[in-house]
């Protein structure tokens, strides 16, 4: 028996959960970042939540962690090839939410700069 599967249904259940999104916005903005910094820089996200979203990320082949032997540890994360590839896509969201906005009369001076 043939299953078929829906491309954009998978593509949801990769990166549908909004901490993800906002994980993945970024470290598109650099090449590496720390833990405290992701946090930093994604509003209301628990260390819990982000931990358990970069495991996910990370198995997903979305994100890599790198671990330094130093004390105390380090640890930096950064997308993958295949976690850089969804820059397209978020870039197309972004500039639909700018639109939707623009609609309910949101003044462009209020948008954070992706």
């Amino acid at each position: 028996m043939n299953i078929k599967v829906c491309p954009i249904e998978e593509a949801i259940n990769l990166i549908g959960h909004k901490w993800k999104v906002l994980i993945i916005r970024n470290l598109l903005t650099t090449d590496h970042q720390r833990f405290g910094c992701l946090q930093k820089g994604i509003n209301g996200i628990s260390q819990k939540m982000l931990t358990q979203q970069l495991r996910q990320l990370e198995q997903d082949g979305l994100i890599s962690r790198k671990v330094f032997a130093e004390v105390p540890p380090k640890v930096e994360y950064s997308l993958t090839d295949l976690g850089r590839s969804l820059q397209p896509i978020l870039e197309s969201i972004s500039t639909w939410g700018k639109g939707y906005l623009e609609t309910k009369g949101t003044d462009s001076k209020d948008f954070i700069d992706d």
